[in-house]
């Protein structure tokens, strides 16, 4: 039972830092995870969000352009969920940041996992592990004109 034990312990410890070591990248919908209940709850309908090159009405005024990086508990998720729930947490960051700074927007979103920048109109960038989801963000904040 004692060599049972140890083989096992062995095992684990050889097949361990590569089961927690995983780092899938996903290219993911920001439609789909936008039209999601949480978004619609928790996202200041007032402010906008524009990525990639998305169309967006003329700015009156940029406040300049901050990042976050965002991490979440990926543990018995779908890479999906912690995505967008990451993906939530980063455009909260920058939402807070519209506020502290008086604009009504975030334009140019893209995504900037590890400062490699990744400008999409349609998708985002999430990377996803054993036990841990991360989506990084970079945009300008800005008023724009109503």
């Amino acid at each position: 039972m004692k060599l049972i034990a140890i083989c096992l312990s062995l095992f684990l410890i050889a097949v361990s830092p590569q089961a927690f070591s995983r780092d899938t990248k996903h290219m993911l919908s920001i439609e789909a995870a936008m039209a999601s209940a949480d978004f619609k709850e928790r996202l200041d309908p007032n402010i906008d969000f524009y990525f990639g090159s998305q169309k967006h009405p003329k700015v009156n005024k940029t406040f300049g352009n901050f990042s976050t990086n965002k991490k979440t508990n990926a543990f018995n998720k779908s890479d999906e969920e912690a995505c967008q729930w990451v993906l939530l947490s980063a455009l909260i960051s920058l939402q807070d940041r519209v506020k502290a700074e008086g604009g009504n927007a975030v334009i140019n979103i893209a995504s900037y996992y590890k400062k490699n920048k990744v400008s999409h109109n349609t998708q985002y960038e999430c990377h996803a592990g054993a036990i841990m989801a991360g989506v990084a963000l970079t945009g300008e904040v800005v008023k724009l004109a109503k």
